[in-house]
């Protein structure tokens, strides 16, 4: 899981140097447009309905806050 997000967070910025902590707002991966882009792949990659209430900044303000967050709908792991 955590691949499948960071080949795409790669197709839009260089994410040599960044770790799966590291915050995407602040770094600048993040804005509104690709939020909702993010979004959409998360939900058709990993066929999970995320719900108004879980789109919260906390949620996807990190590789592994992202992961969990899917994990936690799918009730997959987080790998």
């Amino acid at each position: 899981m955590k691949e499948k997000i960071r080949q795409f967070l790669a197709k839009n910025k260089n994410t040599e140097n960044l770790t799966d902590d590291d915050d995407l707002f602040e770094k600048g991966f993040v804005n509104s447009l690709f939020a909702l882009q993010l979004i959409l792949f998360l939900e058709k990659e990993f066929r999970v309905r995320i719900p108004n209430d879980v789109i919260k900044e906390d949620n996807f303000r990190s590789v592994n806050a992202i992961v969990g967050t899917v994990a936690a709908l799918t009730g997959s792991s987080a790998d």
